[in-house]
Protein backbone atom coordinates (compact mmCIF):
# COMPACT_ATOMS: atom_id res chain seq x y z
CA UNK A 1 0.00 0.00 0.00
CA UNK A 2 1.25 3.69 -0.89
CA UNK A 3 2.17 5.89 1.99
CA UNK A 4 0.67 8.72 -0.10
CA UNK A 5 -2.24 8.36 -2.83
CA UNK A 6 -4.11 10.49 -5.02
CA UNK A 7 -7.26 9.48 -6.84
CA UNK A 8 -8.42 11.49 -9.79
CA UNK A 9 -8.09 14.41 -7.33
CA UNK A 10 -9.52 18.05 -9.01
CA UNK A 11 -9.15 21.11 -6.97
CA UNK A 12 -11.10 24.14 -8.54
CA UNK A 13 -10.57 27.57 -7.53
CA UNK A 14 -13.25 30.47 -8.39
CA UNK A 15 -12.39 33.35 -10.83
CA UNK A 16 -14.58 35.88 -10.79
CA UNK A 17 -17.70 34.41 -12.99
CA UNK A 18 -15.93 30.93 -13.65
CA UNK A 19 -13.50 28.53 -12.01
CA UNK A 20 -9.83 27.86 -12.29
CA UNK A 21 -8.87 24.14 -12.35
CA UNK A 22 -5.88 24.24 -10.39
CA UNK A 23 -4.99 20.03 -10.35
CA UNK A 24 -7.36 18.32 -13.63
CA UNK A 25 -8.23 14.44 -12.35
CA UNK A 26 -4.37 14.12 -10.93
CA UNK A 27 -3.13 10.54 -9.94
CA UNK A 28 -0.59 10.20 -7.95
CA UNK A 29 1.15 7.05 -5.61
CA UNK A 30 4.25 7.78 -3.53
CA UNK A 31 5.42 4.26 -1.30
CA UNK A 32 7.47 4.35 1.34
CA UNK A 33 11.18 5.08 1.37
CA UNK A 34 10.23 6.57 -2.69
CA UNK A 35 11.42 9.89 -3.78
CA UNK A 36 10.01 11.62 -6.20
CA UNK A 37 10.75 15.09 -7.61
CA UNK A 38 7.55 16.93 -9.10
CA UNK A 39 8.61 19.82 -11.69
CA UNK A 40 6.98 22.22 -13.88
CA UNK A 41 6.73 25.90 -14.98
CA UNK A 42 5.06 28.27 -12.32
CA UNK A 43 1.39 28.45 -11.81
CA UNK A 44 1.35 24.66 -12.87
CA UNK A 45 -0.19 23.63 -9.89
CA UNK A 46 2.90 22.32 -7.90
CA UNK A 47 2.11 24.15 -5.05
CA UNK A 48 -1.78 23.37 -5.15
CA UNK A 49 -0.90 19.64 -5.22
CA UNK A 50 1.14 19.77 -2.13
CA UNK A 51 -1.74 21.52 -0.07
CA UNK A 52 -4.16 18.90 -1.16
CA UNK A 53 -1.47 16.52 0.43
CA UNK A 54 -0.70 17.70 3.45
CA UNK A 55 -4.49 18.23 3.75
CA UNK A 56 -4.24 22.47 4.18
CA UNK A 57 -6.74 22.14 1.23
CA UNK A 58 -9.66 20.05 0.57
CA UNK A 59 -9.80 18.91 -3.24
CA UNK A 60 -12.97 19.37 -5.10
CA UNK A 61 -13.07 15.58 -5.53
CA UNK A 62 -11.25 12.34 -5.79
CA UNK A 63 -9.68 10.67 -2.92
CA UNK A 64 -6.80 11.40 -1.14
CA UNK A 65 -5.46 8.66 1.38
CA UNK A 66 -2.39 9.25 4.02
CA UNK A 67 -0.73 6.03 5.59
CA UNK A 68 -4.29 3.71 4.38
CA UNK A 69 -6.19 6.85 5.55
CA UNK A 70 -8.73 8.59 3.45
CA UNK A 71 -8.49 12.09 4.18
CA UNK A 72 -11.12 13.27 2.10
CA UNK A 73 -13.99 12.67 4.10
CA UNK A 74 -12.61 13.79 8.14
CA UNK A 75 -13.63 16.85 9.76
CA UNK A 76 -11.41 19.54 10.57
CA UNK A 77 -10.21 17.78 14.03
CA UNK A 78 -9.37 14.70 12.65
CA UNK A 79 -7.26 16.42 9.38
CA UNK A 80 -5.47 18.11 11.98
CA UNK A 81 -4.23 15.67 13.87
CA UNK A 82 -3.44 13.41 10.69
CA UNK A 83 -1.25 15.97 9.37
CA UNK A 84 0.27 16.21 12.98
CA UNK A 85 1.09 12.39 13.69
CA UNK A 86 1.53 11.79 9.65
CA UNK A 87 2.68 14.15 7.48
CA UNK A 88 6.06 16.53 7.38
CA UNK A 89 6.12 19.84 5.42
CA UNK A 90 8.97 21.24 4.83
CA UNK A 91 8.75 24.74 3.41
CA UNK A 92 11.00 27.18 1.05
CA UNK A 93 11.76 29.51 3.90
CA UNK A 94 12.58 27.52 7.16
CA UNK A 95 10.35 30.00 9.12
CA UNK A 96 12.15 29.38 12.42
CA UNK A 97 10.99 31.03 15.61
CA UNK A 98 13.78 33.42 16.62
CA UNK A 99 14.27 33.16 20.39
CA UNK A 100 14.38 29.26 19.98
CA UNK A 101 17.21 27.11 19.55
CA UNK A 102 17.59 24.97 17.13
CA UNK A 103 16.52 21.97 19.66
CA UNK A 104 13.85 24.46 21.15
CA UNK A 105 12.58 24.30 17.09
CA UNK A 106 12.03 20.61 17.21
CA UNK A 107 10.92 20.16 20.68
CA UNK A 108 8.18 23.02 20.48
CA UNK A 109 6.13 20.03 18.31
CA UNK A 110 6.29 17.34 20.46
CA UNK A 111 5.01 19.20 23.46
CA UNK A 112 1.97 19.81 20.91
CA UNK A 113 2.12 16.38 19.96
CA UNK A 114 1.45 15.23 24.01
CA UNK A 115 5.25 13.73 24.33
CA UNK A 116 7.32 14.17 27.75
CA UNK A 117 9.84 16.56 27.68
CA UNK A 118 12.61 14.16 28.12
CA UNK A 119 11.33 12.39 25.31
CA UNK A 120 10.95 15.34 23.42
CA UNK A 121 14.55 16.71 23.80
CA UNK A 122 16.02 12.79 23.29
CA UNK A 123 14.29 12.58 19.79
CA UNK A 124 15.40 16.78 19.31
CA UNK A 125 18.69 15.40 19.85
CA UNK A 126 18.62 12.33 17.88
CA UNK A 127 16.92 14.15 14.60
CA UNK A 128 19.88 17.15 15.17
CA UNK A 129 22.68 14.44 14.86
CA UNK A 130 21.01 12.86 11.54
CA UNK A 131 21.15 16.19 9.68
CA UNK A 132 24.33 17.56 10.78
CA UNK A 133 23.98 19.77 13.56
CA UNK A 134 24.90 18.24 16.89
CA UNK A 135 27.29 21.20 17.62
CA UNK A 136 24.54 23.85 16.89
CA UNK A 137 21.32 22.25 19.16
CA UNK A 138 21.54 25.77 21.12
CA UNK A 139 22.34 28.14 18.33
CA UNK A 140 19.45 30.19 17.46
CA UNK A 141 18.05 31.30 14.01
CA UNK A 142 20.88 34.27 13.60
CA UNK A 143 23.87 32.51 14.15
CA UNK A 144 22.71 29.50 11.80
CA UNK A 145 23.77 29.62 7.96
CA UNK A 146 20.82 29.42 5.47
CA UNK A 147 21.59 25.60 5.11
CA UNK A 148 21.79 24.95 8.57
CA UNK A 149 18.28 26.61 9.27
CA UNK A 150 16.95 24.61 6.55
CA UNK A 151 18.49 21.25 7.86
CA UNK A 152 16.38 22.32 11.15
CA UNK A 153 13.40 22.24 8.94
CA UNK A 154 14.21 19.10 7.95
CA UNK A 155 14.71 17.84 11.36
CA UNK A 156 11.70 19.56 12.75
CA UNK A 157 9.45 17.97 9.67
CA UNK A 158 10.77 14.39 11.49
CA UNK A 159 10.10 15.06 14.52
CA UNK A 160 6.38 12.90 14.54
CA UNK A 161 7.76 10.43 12.69
CA UNK A 162 5.78 10.98 9.74
CA UNK A 163 5.06 8.78 7.02
CA UNK A 164 4.76 11.49 3.94
CA UNK A 165 7.31 14.36 4.02
CA UNK A 166 6.02 17.00 1.44
CA UNK A 167 9.17 19.53 0.05
CA UNK A 168 8.62 23.10 -1.31
CA UNK A 169 11.60 24.30 -3.19
CA UNK A 170 14.09 23.70 -0.44
CA UNK A 171 17.19 24.83 -2.50
CA UNK A 172 15.60 28.16 -3.68
CA UNK A 173 17.30 30.12 -1.59
CA UNK A 174 20.78 28.29 -1.18
CA UNK A 175 24.07 27.82 -3.34
CA UNK A 176 24.90 24.98 -5.28
CA UNK A 177 26.96 23.25 -2.65
CA UNK A 178 24.23 23.66 -0.44
CA UNK A 179 21.55 22.88 -2.14
CA UNK A 180 23.19 19.69 -3.18
CA UNK A 181 24.20 18.84 0.28
CA UNK A 182 20.16 19.64 1.29
CA UNK A 183 18.64 17.22 -1.77
CA UNK A 184 21.72 14.43 -0.33
CA UNK A 185 20.18 14.79 2.51
CA UNK A 186 16.72 14.47 1.67
CA UNK A 187 17.71 11.15 -0.07
CA UNK A 188 19.35 10.28 3.02
CA UNK A 189 16.31 10.74 5.47
CA UNK A 190 13.74 9.29 2.69
CA UNK A 191 15.94 5.88 3.06
CA UNK A 192 16.99 5.58 6.37
CA UNK A 193 13.22 7.00 7.76
CA UNK A 194 11.31 5.20 5.01
CA UNK A 195 9.43 8.22 4.19
CA UNK A 196 7.49 9.40 0.75
CA UNK A 197 9.02 12.11 0.06
CA UNK A 198 7.24 14.64 -2.53
CA UNK A 199 9.94 17.30 -3.54
CA UNK A 200 9.03 20.41 -5.76
CA UNK A 201 11.82 22.03 -7.50
CA UNK A 202 13.10 24.38 -9.83
CA UNK A 203 16.44 22.75 -10.13
CA UNK A 204 16.57 19.63 -12.03
CA UNK A 205 20.26 19.05 -12.09
CA UNK A 206 19.34 17.22 -8.54
CA UNK A 207 16.35 15.18 -10.41
CA UNK A 208 18.85 12.66 -10.31
CA UNK A 209 19.23 11.87 -6.31
CA UNK A 210 15.81 11.15 -6.29
CA UNK A 211 13.99 7.90 -7.51
CA UNK A 212 11.32 9.26 -9.96
CA UNK A 213 10.14 12.94 -11.13
CA UNK A 214 6.91 13.71 -12.35
CA UNK A 215 5.97 16.66 -14.29
CA UNK A 216 2.84 18.92 -13.67
CA UNK A 217 1.60 21.53 -16.15
CA UNK A 218 -1.46 23.47 -16.32
CA UNK A 219 -2.87 21.30 -13.77
CA UNK A 220 -2.31 18.09 -15.29
CA UNK A 221 0.10 15.33 -13.96
CA UNK A 222 2.42 13.15 -15.96
CA UNK A 223 2.91 10.14 -14.96
CA UNK A 224 6.11 9.62 -13.03
CA UNK A 225 9.68 8.46 -14.77
CA UNK A 226 11.99 7.11 -12.96
CA UNK A 227 15.43 8.72 -12.78
CA UNK A 228 17.79 5.57 -13.10
CA UNK A 229 19.51 6.98 -10.11
CA UNK A 230 22.97 6.09 -9.33
CA UNK A 231 23.60 4.12 -5.73
CA UNK A 232 24.05 6.80 -3.38
CA UNK A 233 26.46 6.80 -0.18
CA UNK A 234 25.86 7.52 3.28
Amino acid sequence: MSALNLSNVTLDYPDGEGTITALDAVNLSVNAGEFLSLVGPSGSGKSSLLAVAATLVKPTSGLLTIDGTDATGLAEKELAALRRDSVGIIFQQPNLLASLTAAEQLIIGDHLRGKSARAAAGRAAELLDVVGLSDSAHKRPHQLSGGQRQRVNIARALMGSPKVLLVDEPTAALDHERSESIVRLLRKVTDDFAVATVMVTHDTEFVPLTDSVATMRDGVLSAPVPTQAPAMAG
